[in-house]
């Protein structure tokens, strides 16, 4: 297909300009008189249907026109084909760069995205891990506490052992003088109203001291009961410190998991981006070598042309050659021939 606007009227009047220069209007010469525009088989068609409306001029093509026709129409298609075959090449290669610039473009994205998640995932785990050491040192502190508060208790148990045995102690000398006061009692019946106010003073005494034990060890059992209830209170924080440690053990150890497989996926992306690395070196070898093919062409087209210029100058050596025959034969003749009388 006529490329540039080139057609018909295009190539004749350009052959027209060329005949009346007095030069050979070849496919070169239109070419360049058309501005190097236009395909060398293009105008080789156009010039052969002018020819063909034309035969008077030029008449019937010689040997090396046609020669020069053949190789200039081949030399056009190898460089047509050649052109298209690189233009193709290059297309084809662009869109598959272009295809691996946008993967290796989202992959860096994705990297970089797994890189930001995992530098907060480290911030979080730092945070719960410093979290988590307060939360150690909090129990430490609340299980030295209940340590002290335990040896308050033992310490109140033996002050109420204490009292209990001087209450015993108590009762045991009531018990003693109850039974002094009936041995009084058989003894003397005139001391007995004085020995029993004695008594009864000494009773009413005792039973004053009593009610104070009585109450002291009220007192002492609501501190021990408060002192029961603080340390059923501490043990169920202690049981609830230990299962939020617990939980928060459990969150760490999920959150070790979604950092390997982050590790995972950019490992992976990784052997991607390396695999698209390796298919555009692949791709650009492939293109190297299709330009070989086709610097390649081109030599064997200069080949040609070198052997069209070769056969031009035989031509002519051998045109030139029969002139010369020629004119030898006509000397000959007239020499034969001889003088006119």
């Amino acid at each position: 297909m006529a490329r540039g606007g080139i057609n018909k009227a295009v190539v004749k009047q350009a052959r027209q300009a060329l005949m009346a220069r007095g030069e050979n209007p070849s496919i070169d010469a239109i070419r360049v008189e058309l501005g190097n525009t236009g395909s060398k088989t293009t105008i080789h068609r156009y010039l052969k249907e002018l020819e063909a409306q034309d035969p008077a001029v030029g008449g019937a093509p010689t040997l090396s026109e046609q020669l020069a026709h053949f190789v200039q129409l081949l030399a056009g298609q190898v460089e047509d084909e050649a052109r298209a075959e690189l233009s193709s090449a290059q297309a084809a290669f662009d869109q598959q760069r272009e295809h691996l610039q946008s993967q290796l473009d989202l992959a860096q994205q994705a990297l970089a995205t797994a890189h930001q998640h995992q530098q907060v995932q480290a911030e979080a785990l730092a945070a719960e891990s410093e979290r988590l050491l307060e939360t150690a040192a909090s129990l430490q502190a609340e299980q030295l506490r209940n340590a002290s508060l335990n040896q308050t208790l033992g310490e109140l148990q033996v002050r109420l052992t204490d009292k209990d045995e001087h209450l015993r102690s108590l009762e045991e000398k009531h018990r003693h003088a109850r039974d002094a006061l009936e041995h009084y009692r058989a003894a003397t019946r005139e001391q007995r109203e004085q020995d029993q106010r004695r008594h009864e003073g000494q009773v009413q005494q005792l039973q004053v001291e009593l009610r104070q034990v009585q109450q002291s060890v009220i007192v002492k059992q609501d501190e021990l009961t408060r002192l029961h209830r603080d340390n059923e209170r501490l043990l169920a924080e202690q049981r609830q410190a230990v299962a939020q440690l617990k939980v928060r053990d459990e969150h760490l150890e999920q959150r070790d998991a979604q950092i390997d497989g982050l590790r995972s996926m950019l490992a992976q992306v990784q052997g991607a981006s390396d695999e698209l690395r390796r298919q555009v070196g692949s791709q650009a070898q492939a293109l190297e070598q299709r330009q070989g093919i086709c610097t390649e062409q081109a030599r064997q087209l200069e080949r040609l042309q070198v052997e069209l210029q070769n056969a031009r100058e035989g031509w002519q050596a051998c045109r030139a050659h029969a002139g010369q025959l020629e004119e030898q034969l006509e000397a000959g003749m007239q020499t034969q021939i001889g003088p006119t009388p």
